[in-house]
């Protein structure tokens, strides 16, 4: 994935999270019941650790999060969540990806399916574009936090595997292993960090032009604002 266009799906997420605040909160407290459950102490629960600061970053109340917490670990009235993957195509052949945290698998699965159909799209079937994808971390920071020979030097001696630099600053990748301790070194050096988050990056990217890009957009956009569709993944790049 280009630095560009992880500042850029920065830029997006940023938007939505003012525009639809509740309904990510909503979706934030379901990833925070989710992660609860394997125990309610972040310092040993690095997935609620995450869902936490991700809670956080969308400025969600710290009582909310309280009660999201002893919800998932109480597990009495917890709803019973599930993960689901669903994969399909885009305008354009456009690789997407979709992770959905739901409670009913057959209503969430007819309305992805809808929404593909009514945006030009086909949901496929399982591992139908996964494989175009792998895991990975990506930490984000801003030009004018650090130099880059410094920045360069801190993640590639903590184990990052690549630093891109855009106009707006640098993306810092790493393999999923070595997230935790990049983005640790980071810390501990003082270098404050726009975004960090594990994601699905594409092995390769496709290039679209804007009347497609435009389609994908929607499509991506009508995912995203499904109650259960947590995020949004695509191989595909245009410009806007």
């Amino acid at each position: 994935m280009a630095g560009h266009s992880h500042w850029k799906s920065i830029k997006r997420k940023k938007a939505v999270t003012d525009a639809r605040r509740g309904q990510v909160w909503s979706k934030l407290a379901r990833l925070i019941i989710i992660a609860a459950k394997r125990g309610a102490n972040p310092a040993d629960n690095l997935a609620l650790r995450y869902a936490i600061e991700k809670a956080r970053a969308a400025n969600m109340p710290n009582d909310t999060i309280d009660k999201a917490v002893k919800k998932g670990a109480g597990g009495t009235g917890a709803t019973n969540f599930e993960s689901v993957l669903y994969e399909g195509y885009g305008p354009g052949g456009a690789a997407i990806l979709a992770e959905a945290l739901t409670d009913n698998r057959n209503r969430t699965a007819s309305e992805v399916r809808a929404i593909f159909d009514r945006h030009g799209g086909a949901l496929g079937s399982a591992n139908s574009v996964g494989w175009l994808f792998s895991s990975q971390g990506l930490i984000a920071i801003e030009r004018q936090a650090v130099e880059e020979d410094r920045l360069l030097e801190l993640a590639l001696e903590a184990g990052a595997a690549d630093v891109q630099t855009a106009p707006e600053g640098y993306t810092v990748q790493t393999a999923l292993a070595d997230f935790e301790k990049v983005r640790q070194a980071l810390q501990a050096a003082k270098i404050p960090l726009a975004s960090a988050e594990l994601t699905m990056a594409p092995h390769q990217s496709l290039s679209l032009t804007g009347e497609l890009g435009a389609r994908v957009q929607g499509l991506i956009d009508a995912l995203e604002e499904n109650d259960d569709i947590q995020n949004v993944y695509c191989n595909a790049t245009w410009e806007e």
